[in-house]
C-alpha cells in the first residue's frame, strides 16, 4: 500500500461526475498534480481525499487503513491540506496561527513548548514572514496569508500534502520560492504531494505524476510522457495549444 490509495472511487458534485471507479496510488516521494477545466471537480476530489466529504462509492485509504476509521489526530499527522482560501474566524497573531500546525502532536490542554515555537519560527523564516510574527493575521495581504498557510503545513509536517492552488495570490518570485520549498521539504522528509494547479507549466516543472479530470467522470493518470500529449491536453482544456522547448523542458502556450 502507498501513502494514499483509492479503490473504485466515485465522486459527484451536482450534475458533474468528478471521477468514476478511480484507482489511485500515491507513494512517498511522488509529486502529483490534478489538472482539468474550471468546474471539473478538482477541489471536490481533493476534499474527498482529505476526508472532508464522503465519496459516493468506493474507498480512500491512508497508509493501508480506511481513512474514515482513523482518529482525527492520526489523520492530521498523515494528511495536511491547504485550502483555496483562508477564513480566520478569530483574531490571532501570525505566530499563533502557524502554531496550529503543532496541534496534532499536543495532548489535551497541552500548550506549545519551546521546540514547537522554534519549529514555527523556522517555518516563518522559510516563507519570509518571520518579521511579521506578532502581526494580526487580519492585516496580511492575500499573498502573505497564503505563505502563512504554507508555513503552517510545514510545521504540521504530514506524510501527504494536499495543496489546492498553492500559488494563489503569489507573485512570480513567491510562486517559485514556495513550490521550491515544498518540493525540497517533501524530498527531505520522504513525503508526497498532490497539487491542484491551473498553471500547466508550473505543474510540469514541479510534478512527476498527473491526474486529469475531464468533467464527465473520465480520468487519466500517469507521467507527463504518458498523459500530457497535445491531443489529450487540447481535449482536456477545450483549447488549441502549442508546445515550445525551453531550458526547463516543454512549455505549453494557448493558440
Amino acid at each position: 500500500m502507498g501513502l494514499l490509495d483509492t479503490a473504485r472511487l466515485d465522486v459527484h458534485i451536482g450534475s458533474v461526475s468528478v471521477c468514476r471507479q478511480l484507482d489511485l496510488h500515491i507513494d512517498a516521494g511522488q509529486h502529483w498534480c490534478i489538472l482539468g477545466r474550471n468546474g471539473s471537480g478538482k477541489t471536490t476530489l481533493l476534499h474527498t481525499l482529505a476526508g472532508l466529504r464522503k465519496p459516493d462509492s468506493g474507498s480512500v485509504q491512508l497508509g493501508g487503513n480506511p481513512l474514515h476509521s482513523l482518529p482525527r489526530r492520526t489523520r492530521a499527522k498523515g494528511i495536511g491540506i491547504l485550502l483555496q482560501d483562508h477564513i480566520d474566524a478569530f483574531p490571532a497573531s501570525v505566530m499563533e496561527t502557524v502554531l496550529i500546525g503543532r496541534h496534532p502532536y499536543l495532548g489535551p490542554l497541552q500548550w506549545e513548548g519551546p521546540d514547537d515555537v522554534a519549529l514555527a519560527r523556522k517555518a516563518l523564516q522559510a516563507v519570509e514572514l518571520e518579521p511579521m510574527a506578532d502581526r494580526n493575521v487580519a492585516t496580511l495581504s492575500g499573498g502573505e496569508r497564503r505563505r502563512l498557510g504554507i508555513a503552517t503545513l510545514l510545521v504540521q509536517d504530514p506524510g501527504l500534502l494536499l495543496l489546492d492552488e498553492p500559488t494563489n495570490h503569489l507573485d512570480i518570485h513567491h510562486q517559485v520560492h514556495m513550490l521550491d520549498l515544498l518540493t525540497e521539504r517533501s524530498h527531505a522528509g520522504d513525503q508526497a504531494m498532490l497539487l491542484v494547479l491551473h498553471d500547466l507549466n508550473l505543474a510540469l516543472r514541479y510534478c512527476d505524476h498527473f491526474l486529469l479530470l475531464f468533467g464527465n467522470g473520465e480520468t487519466r493518470q500517469g507521467t507527463a510522457d504518458e498523459v500530457l500529449t497535445q491531443d489529450v491536453l487540447e481535449r482536456l482544456y477545450g483549447h488549441p495549444l502549442q508546445c515550445l522547448q525551453a531550458a526547463q523542458g516543454p512549455v505549453w502556450l494557448p493558440m
